[in-house]
């Protein structure tokens, strides 16, 4: 374990900004980080908790009973007793199926009350059959969609007014999420910002590439409808023998524009979807930026894309990569829209030669 975790979890504390998004290896100390955060504001908080965490702890607190003496009739997913019970009384089923309704889910679920108000929610059943209510268990994967679920509900409650509302932590949200679903969540926690972010202090830490380029692009625009640019700090956190740096990736030796390249070079393989219009676009702004210029126009042209197409090319790439892609309707690429991305992604291995 890096041994100046609680040092960056000062740093962090101590930054102006509201909105701070993280890029991390998986096994870099992420989750550590979490805990050394909520730490160190506790402690500047006369020991209470000061903010909300969704976190791998977080996930521990729902566990399976599977009623095996009584052949699974009654199974169903406890709630351990944490600090956040006294607020279960303000949520309800409706609350975390609205969460859940971009994810497609086919199940159904009841939430089991304890009788004093302040221990919250003792278990939750799930079934198919509203009319027969036969409890099953859900997937792992759904398991962990549903408990992300379960906490973006959680965090939109007005009730953390002077309680624990001095910021949301969120440590990698989409562990074991298939691709689209990826692209759910990172609207979710957009559309999350957006309704709380004047109020509440974000700090969200990723492995995923993808998740961190779409929010960055999104938090980063400048435009006249937009408050999130000045109000957003990026940063990797990377491990060099036993501490961790918080660096800025405009200064950073770590290439972003490698990790995307992998990723756009496997979707070839295992599908193409509108998102990954988004990601390109990322790809050539970043090759641009690492060059010195500004602009993806920039690279379109030193890949071969001619004066009298790069207009074109360009507004092309704007207009697929602005496409709806985060919300439940899979976009897949049309075979026109391959055979663009796929020439692009070829006229930059061609050009760059990029190892990764």
């Amino acid at each position: 374990m890096a041994k100046n975790i609680p040092e960056i979890a000062k740093q962090l504390n101590e930054l102006k900004e509201n909105i701070i998004l993280i890029y991390a290896f998986n096994g870099t100390g992420k989750t550590r980080l979490s805990v050394e955060y909520k730490n160190h504001t506790k402690a500047n908080n006369k020991g209470k908790h000061s903010g909300v965490y969704y976190n791998a702890f977080s996930e521990d607190l729902f566990v399976w009973d599977n009623d095996e003496e009584n052949q699974n009739e009654n199974i169903k997913l406890d709630l351990i007793p944490s600090n956040l019970n006294q607020f279960h009384s303000l949520l309800n089923e409706d609350d975390v199926a609205e969460k859940l309704k971009f994810y497609n889910h086919n199940y159904r679920f009841d939430f089991n009350l304890n009788n004093d108000p302040e221990k919250g929610i003792d278990s939750i059943t799930f079934y198919i059959s509203e009319e027969e209510k036969a409890p099953i268990k859900i997937s792992r994967g759904e398991e962990r969609i549903f408990v992300w679920c379960f906490f973006l509900a959680l965090f939109d409650l007005d009730a953390w007014s002077g309680a624990q509302d001095a910021h949301f932590y969120i440590d990698d949200p989409v562990s074991s999420m298939d691709e689209h679903n990826v692209f759910i969540t990172c609207n979710s926690i957009f559309e999350l910002i957006k309704k709380h972010y004047l109020k509440k202090r974000f700090i969200i830490t990723t492995h995923h590439i993808g998740l961190f380029s779409i929010l960055a692009t999104r938090l980063k625009e400048v435009n006249t409808n937009s408050g999130y640019a000045n109000l957003t700090s990026l940063f990797t956190l990377n491990k060099k023998d036993d501490e961790l740096l918080l660096l800025n990736p405009n200064k950073d030796v770590f290439l972003f524009h490698l990790h995307l390249l992998k990723t756009l070079e496997e979707a070839k393989t295992t599908g193409l979807f509108a998102y990954h219009f988004v990601l390109l676009r990322q790809l050539l702004e970043n090759i641009s930026s690492f060059l010195g210029k500004r602009g993806f126009n920039y690279t379109l042209s030193q890949i071969g894309i001619s004066n009298n197409e790069l207009d074109n090319v360009a507004n092309t790439i704007n207009s697929y990569s602005h496409k709806n892609a985060y919300q439940l309707q899979i976009d897949i690429m049309s075979p026109t829209e391959e055979d663009l991305f796929i020439d692009l992604l070829e006229k930059i291995n061609t050009k760059y030669q990029f190892k990764y």
